[in-house]
């Protein structure tokens, strides 16, 4: 009997930390060598990008991109569709996608249109992927999988004049924890990953200069986005049977603890 395919679904896969983490698994879990073969799915909504991605992934790396908004109901029930009429399980699920579209910017002064946007693609989209990855890994044989959820430092340390953000992964630190709970009869674990300061297109602002909890701005100390990537592998390496409920990845001397 040939063994049934390792599936690993990447949201926000186009740049940043998504490509990073692709990469990064398809180095450690070759399909040439690996006794399960690795299928990676890339979501995102650039198609082109998500191409650059894949090129970037090991030589010979089964990939499957889909090219939609993991905001939009339509488009993850496709999604979805897809893998299970294609692989029929689903492993690990890596809900990354996110934006900032109200940096520094005083919730008094913030644009609403653009605040209901950050928590539909910081939330809802996490919600919706949540929500179909459940429904297959649940069915599934074996049963249960991985649920990986990128929280933030701000789940639970905001800066100043970053409300939108800051609701949004609070928010998601709500859904890892519901998960874990909800998903514990299934054998679906979650883990609840926060990061701090990786240099990536969306988060590298902070090296140039950050504003502070006293109103100053102070570049922070920033670390490899590479560092996520290696993150994300030793969890989608874990025993089925292991749980890691919570964890941080910050860079080294950026202000977290007692900040705010």
């Amino acid at each position: 009997m040939s063994t049934p395919p390792r599936v690993i679904l990447i949201t926000g896969a186009s740049s940043g930390i998504g490509r990073t983490s692709a990469i990064a698994v398809s180095n450690a879990f070759p399909s040439t060598s690996n006794p399960e073969p690795l299928v990676l799915i890339l979501s995102g909504r650039r198609e082109s990008e998500l191409k650059e991605t894949a090129s970037r992934c090991r030589e010979g790396t089964v990939t499957e991109i889909c090219v939609g908004d993991v905001s939009k109901d339509a488009d993850v029930e496709k999604m979805f569709k897809t893998i299970k009429d294609k692989y029929g399980r689903l492993d690990v699920l890596f809900n990354n996608a996110g934006i900032d579209l109200l940096n520094s910017v005083p919730l008094e002064e913030a644009d609403m249109d653009k605040f209901r946007q950050v928590l539909d693609v910081n939330v809802m989209a996490a919600v919706l992927c949540t929500q179909g990855a459940i429904k297959l890994m649940k069915d599934q044989s074996p049963q249960g999988g991985r649920i990986i959820n990128n929280g933030s430092i701000s789940a639970s340390s905001p800066r100043p004049n970053s409300a939108a953000y800051t609701v949004s992964k609070h928010a998601i630190l709500g859904l890892s924890r519901s998960t874990s709970l909800d998903g514990r009869k299934y054998l679906i674990t979650c883990t609840q990953l926060d990061i701090g300061n990786a240099q990536t297109a969306m988060g590298g602002h902070a090296a140039k200069g950050s504003r502070q909890a006293d109103g100053s701005m102070r570049p922070e100390p920033m670390m490899d986005v590479s560092n996520v990537g290696k993150t994300i592998v030793f969890l989608c390496a874990l025993d089925p049977g292991a749980d890691v409920l919570s964890m941080e990845v910050i860079a080294r001397g950026m202000p977290y603890v007692g900040r705010g």
